[in-house]
């Protein structure tokens, strides 16, 4: 799945350790979402969309 977390994340200016603080997740969880290793869970993901202010369609896609 790809997706424009690490975009979101540069544009508030947050490092992946703050960003794992608000989610209650580990920076770990963070670089692996990142990096396409890990696919976050519905309520994760809509976590991450109400922190962006984004709808979940807009941060994550599916890989063609």
């Amino acid at each position: 799945m790809k997706n424009r977390l690490r975009v979101l994340r540069a544009e508030k200016q947050w490092s992946q350790a703050s960003l794992a603080e608000r989610l209650q997740v580990s920076r770990q969880t963070i670089n692996a979402i990142e990096t396409g290793k890990y696919d976050p869970g519905l309520p994760l993901a809509f976590k991450i969309s109400r922190i962006f202010e984004h709808a979940i369609e807009d941060i994550f896609e599916p890989e063609e």
